[in-house]
């Protein structure tokens, strides 16, 4: 194994390598040795969602953390966010977040916070990675018995989150008289994410908060968002909407029950916060993924679209490099680094709503701002995984794709960073010849990859 850390931290199968016990308390050693601050006694937050291996993993990286004299603060489940903030208002040297984000309950993952509450760089990655698959941390001396770090819960971290996600909304704001389902896809916003629009003064209707372990994502949240729909119609519902396993993504549904993504609430913020002189630079951050669409309606209102790699860190960087205050991705991740360090389904959700006060319209006429080029994103299961520069009959196929799809239309192929598969996304103006260019790749992906 050369490499551990993906697109978004560490993951995998739990008890199964790398996601193991043994790993889990490297991360936390090599975390501790590396970020512990020599000023004061140093501590690192500790945060995880709903699933069943999160104990196991959060006791092995609390033995870790201890090891080196640091202290472990740990706060339960918590969203992903919520470990960011809390890392940030504690001034806890990092934090550490166990969740594989989307993935089914089976899956774990661990992620790190810097003491400023963002995602860490490549480079602090890498060499955290080379300490603990050269072994280097286990040849570092320990401190003595009574210099050991302590372990201890903070209890009041979920309420610290909640006074903090309704400060982001703003006070002449009130979300009395609205009616909202939330699917908090048995994760860990299932406390969190109702108090904060409960006490907001809407009137809520739950879903996907009945965490057992094993339930996580589980036909819910953000990949699942057509339960939640199909209650918005229910009930009469002004909007819905559905986060993921670790609340930093999220996906909407209007008051008609049709879903929105990532781009279209991109573009349905960003467009507003152009009226209001807003956006900074009039440019929104947003990933190669991201929908022609979004790069026509920001245009239109005299914007700009900057595009990175796949990963919400990778658009938080762009936009820090920049100054830039609006950013994320089509899976729902987005980013308002007014008020937060990173992606946050639930301030992203009152961000939402704060526009559809503001605009006094709803969701199925703010959408119009967008619309959305036909878009096809094929996951192909792959074995041999290869670079594709390396595969002359891939490369040269991708070429011809892409001169057929012409100016109209985009090709991007990408290996995924949290699963064994190859992303193939196809978008243009004419649906067929889309489909066709997407089920031609997969097939060449199959045959020198499976």
């Amino acid at each position: 194994m050369d490499k551990l850390f993906g697109t978004d931290g560490i993951r995998g199968v739990a008890n199964k390598p790398p996601m193991t016990i043994d790993l889990a308390m490297k991360v936390g050693s090599s975390a501790a040795h590396v970020f512990k601050s020599r000023h004061r006694k140093p501590k690192i937050i500790i945060g995880k969602d709903t699933r069943l291996s999160g104990y196991m993993l959060e006791y092995a990286i609390t033995a870790g953390i201890c090891s080196m004299g640091v202290d472990a603060l740990l706060v339960g489940p918590l969203p992903t966010p919520g470990i960011a903030f809390t890392t940030y208002s504690m001034r806890a040297d990092a934090g550490i977040v166990i969740s594989a984000s989307h993935n089914p309950h089976e899956y774990n993952g661990i992620k790190i916070f810097g003491s400023d509450g963002f995602k860490l760089p490549d480079e602090t990655e890498t060499f955290l990675e080379q300490l603990i698959l050269t072994g280097e941390i286990d040849r570092i001396p320990l401190p003595s018995a009574s210099e050991i770090g302590r372990a201890r819960r903070i209890d009041d971290a979920q309420g610290r989150y909640v006074v903090y996600l309704k400060n982001t909304f703003p006070r002449n704001l009130t979300l009395e008289g609205m009616k909202l389902v939330i699917d908090c896809a048995h994760g860990a916003g299932y406390k969190v994410a109702p108090t904060v629009f409960e006490e907001l003064g809407a009137e809520v209707i739950i879903t996907g908060d009945r965490p057992s372990g094993k339930n996580i994502n589980q036909d819910s949240g953000a990949l699942h968002p057509g339960r939640m729909a199909a209650l918005v119609r229910e009930h009469g519902a002004d909007a819905g909407f559905a986060l993921d396993g670790d609340a930093d993504r999220v996906i909407f549904a209007d008051e008609k029950g049709e879903v929105l993504d990532g781009d279209q609430l991109m573009a349905i913020c960003a467009t507003h916060l152009m009226k209001c002189n807003c956006l900074r630079d009039k440019t929104l951050v947003a990933t190669i993924m991201s929908n022609l669409g979004l790069e026509v309606a920001l245009r239109r209102q005299g914007g700009t679209l900057l595009r990175t790699p796949v990963g919400d860190r990778y658009v938080v960087e762009r936009m820090r490099q920049g100054n830039y205050n609006v950013g994320g991705e089509q899976s729902g991740h987005l980013v308002f680094l007014d008020c937060s360090t990173t992606g946050d389904g639930i301030l992203s959700a009152l961000q939402v709503l704060a526009v559809m006060l503001q605009e006094k319209r709803p969701l199925s006429e703010l959408k119009k701002v967008m619309e959305c080029f036909p878009q096809i994103l094929l996951n192909v299961p792959i074995v041999n995984r290869r670079l594709m520069e390396e595969i002359p009959e891939l490369v040269n196929l991708k070429k011809h794709m892409e001169q057929r799809l012409g100016n109209e239309g985009r090709l991007v192929i990408r290996p995924s960073g949290t699963e064994p598969v190859i992303r193939v996304m196809v978008e243009g103006a004419d649906q067929k010849l889309i489909e066709e260019t997407a089920q031609e790749m997969a097939a060449c992906i199959k045959k020198y990859m499976s």
